[in-house]
């Protein structure tokens, strides 16, 4: 680094970077800008403490140092979480063509694979300390397969349309008594999911007369019901989870049941696994089956 030279901090490196690839298109969802900045915050921390100059100005070599040391430090989630991001730093700043990746590296850490699932008793023991507006997002939750920031996202099928994607024919099968809604959930990727008629009738009493703007965990959503959701809703179930069962591992592992509900349900109408795999993954948003796979343990 040239003597004098000075460089912005690494926080607002991380934030701009990750903010003009979210504007350009290289990052579909604010959340994912909001991920990336957290990782690319670390590597700009690194390349001030080896002389590697502005975050910019990282190199495919470098980058990949970058990621033989974390890999010693860090899961294998988290470790392909950075990847991503510097990838994408990489393509935006032409060292990477937009059709290269930087190759995958495994972590040493062992990853947590603890089972995440809760019972449907589990729930709804759960369920019965909840606020009303609460209690009913964690059925929708539950029934749907969705994450707790989607739920400020339902919409119904005519005033939202659904990402185009590859779809099975067997995509929420078994399940006549459902009515489809869409969300956009991670990676900004706008889908369907499938709600039980009984909890659509519950959902429309609560709906509002003009969608209003939410704020939750620094990104507004424009909701149509007053369900509960996001932050809060997270928070109120593991202190509800805590209270009945004297654990909590945290609202997602509703999700987890969903996933593996679903995989015994679909398994049991098309009989092949890894085509099992690929429509409940297509059902929860996921981007890889493989991500699903985690889900089932």
């Amino acid at each position: 680094m040239a003597k004098g030279r000075t460089f912005a901090k690494s926080r607002t490196q991380a934030k701009k970077t990750a903010r003009t690839l979210w504007q350009r298109g290289n990052i579909a969802g604010l959340g994912t800008s909001r991920t990336y900045e957290d990782g690319l915050k670390l590597v700009s921390d690194w390349m001030r403490k080896n002389g590697g100059g502005a975050l910019e100005q990282l190199s495919i070599k470098r980058a990949r140092q970058y990621l033989a040391e974390r890999a010693t430090q860090v899961s294998q989630s988290t470790l392909d979480r950075d990847r991503q991001a510097i990838q994408a730093l990489l393509q935006h700043t032409g060292k990477l063509g937009s059709d290269q990746t930087l190759k995958i590296i495994q972590a040493e850490r062992q990853q947590n694979l603890q089972p995440r699932a809760y019972t449907p008793e589990q729930v709804h023991a759960i369920r019965e300390r909840l606020a009303p507006h609460n209690a009913l997002g964690l059925e929708i939750a539950q029934a749907g397969g969705l994450r707790t920031h989607e739920l400020f996202t339902l919409a119904r099928r005519d005033e939202l349309t659904p990402d185009q994607r590859p779809a099975d024919s067997e995509k929420f099968s078994a399940r006549d008594d459902h009515s489809r809604y869409v969300v956009t959930g991670k990676g900004g990727l706008t889908r369907e999911v499938s709600i039980p008629n009984e909890l659509v009738a519950r959902l429309e009493a609560v709906r509002l007369d003009e969608p209003r703007t939410i704020r939750d965990r620094g990104i507004l959503y424009k909701q149509h019901y007053a369900v509960g959701g996001g932050q809060a809703l997270s928070q109120a179930f593991s202190a509800a989870s805590k209270a009945v069962l004297g654990y909590s591992t945290g609202i997602h592992g509703v999700r987890h049941s969903y996933a593996q509900q679903r995989h015994y349900e679909v398994q049991r109408l098309v009989g092949d696994p890894e085509r099992t795999l690929r429509i409940v993954s297509q059902e929860m948003g996921h981007f890889r089956p493989e991500i699903t796979q985690v889900y089932l343990r």
